[in-house]
């Protein structure tokens, strides 16, 4: 009997030595948080966020995601905007869209809503944002699906021009658009 004591005894005395020795703080924990400096916080960051488990790829922010694999067998030849498309895949992407003519912040902002409204009706998730009179920013948090945008964009009456990844691409309707159209048919008939 004597002996069960005499070890439940020290089982309870090992116990609470052990738990008072996880109650003792480093230094740099005893002192007052606004006396705190920039090694002390992030000693505190890290040890906060030591037993989080990690975020999933698709809720890390934007700069620490895996970039995405390539498949080169879907490029058909060596057509570079299939290239860039697949290359934005995931990532933020932004385009501007100019109105054609002279229209008013009120009509940009009509024309451009328009616009967008068609763009997620076809499931293609377009934030817009004016950026002058007739000038607007498309941002796109798929960057693939700025060309298929730009696609539906430049078919429209009044746009004049998309600029994706600083390269432009005119409206049929704008005076440039109607340009280009000339110019490849006037090339073959040379040849």
């Amino acid at each position: 009997m004597f002996r069960l004591k005499l070890c439940l005894f020290l089982l309870i005395h090992c116990v609470l030595v052990l738990c008072k020795r996880g109650d003792v703080k480093p230094d740099w924990a005893k002192k007052d948080i606004r006396d705190f400096t920039d090694a002390d916080m992030e000693r505190l960051l890290d040890q906060w966020e030591e037993d989080e488990e990690p975020l999933e790829p698709d809720e890390l922010p934007e700069h620490l995601r895996p970039q995405p694999s390539l498949d080169f067998n879907k490029i058909k030849g060596s057509d570079p905007e299939q290239l860039l498309k697949l290359t934005k895949k995931g990532r933020t992407l932004m385009s501007f869209v100019i109105v054609s003519g002279n229209p008013t912040r009120e009509e940009t902002e009509t024309i451009t809503k328009l616009w967008q409204t068609s763009l997620w009706n076809n499931h293609i998730q377009a934030e817009r944002y004016l950026v002058e009179d007739n000038r607007a920013i498309f941002l796109f948090k798929d960057g693939s699906q700025a060309w298929e945008a730009k696609d539906y964009l430049i078919e429209q009456d009044r746009c004049e021009e998309v600029l994706i990844e600083n390269k432009p691409y005119y409206g049929k309707h704008s005076s440039k658009g109607k340009v280009e159209k000339v110019e490849p048919s006037s090339a073959k008939e040379e040849l």
